[in-house]
């Protein structure tokens, strides 16, 4: 059980321990927006630990704050409080150079929005990580390669985004997305835009790719089918993290809460 004060008042939180093996872990984190019209704190007191090589599903409702939390995961954002270690590393020590760096090196991003240049060809998307680090063009194209031959598109190399089919262009940012040998592979919605069928061979590359890289995964998903193969489910509500014994089912108030953050009233109260 860990503790904090806020006015004086003692509030306490349900803190899982901090495995040796642990490459990801999240300290007391809160966002906080400051729009116009007030403050919107998203959660505050954030508590998350992933050890090497687990598949973790991050599942919620719209606007619970998921995407939010991968951002910050990935350094793509900064935490208004609190500290996000990758491997070590304190991301909030970094400057926006080195974090550039560090994200370029080490992760790998995947978004259900197809985000690849559509007036590059897959071979070229699939190399420009590699060339943005300052890798020669002839060692990036071998390396970019053997990443489309991977995910089975070493004969789509030549085409356009826009002449590869929705499933093909998924493949290409999984290529991407390992093309730099990452330690971390973060993935927001990686099937939402797909049908059943193309959904479920993208999962099933996910997995083979999980493994054969040594990655350690964090997805972010809204299919129950896709969470619970999964190593572990966590349900973002109401700015809590809480651990799901049954994945095919929301997580709910009687559960286990392993992660606490912002109670349901938006403010904080002790715990029992």
């Amino acid at each position: 059980m860990g503790y904090a004060t806020l006015g004086g008042e003692e509030l306490h939180f349900l803190v899982e321990p901090s495995p040796s093996d642990a490459v990801i872990r999240v300290e007391s984190l809160e966002k906080t927006y400051q729009p116009s019209s007030g403050p919107v704190t998203v959660f505050r007191h954030l508590h998350l630990t992933v050890r090497r090589g687990e598949r973790v599903a991050l599942v919620g409702a719209s606007g619970a704050g998921k995407s939010t939390l991968l951002h910050l995961l990935g350094g793509l954002d900064r935490a208004t409080a609190g500290r996000v270690l990758l491997d070590g590393t304190d991301l909030a020590t970094l400057s926006d150079r080195n974090l550039a760096d560090f994200r370029n090196r080490h992760i790998g991003f995947v978004w259900q929005i197809q985000s690849l240049l559509p007036e590059f060809t897959a071979l070229e998307n699939v190399m420009m990580p590699l060339l943005v680090r300052g890798t020669s063009p002839a060692a990036a194209t071998e390396k970019a390669r053997a990443r489309l031959a991977e995910v089975g598109l070493l004969d789509r190399q030549s085409h356009l985004s826009g002449e590869l089919s929705g499933g093909e262009q998924q493949r290409v940012v999984l290529a991407r997305a390992l093309v730099t040998d990452p330690l971390f592979l973060l993935a927001d919605e990686p099937t939402g835009n797909l049908d059943y069928q193309t959904a479920d061979k993208i999962v099933e590359l996910l997995e083979s790719l999980h493994v054969r890289h040594q990655l350690t995964s964090v997805f972010v998903t809204h299919s129950r089918t896709f969470a619970a193969r999964c190593d572990r489910v966590l349900e973002l509500e109401q700015g809590r993290l809480i651990e799901s014994p049954d994945p095919s089912q929301p997580a709910s108030a009687e559960r286990p809460v392993w992660y606490q953050g912002l109670p349901p009233n938006g403010g904080y109260r002790p715990e029992p």
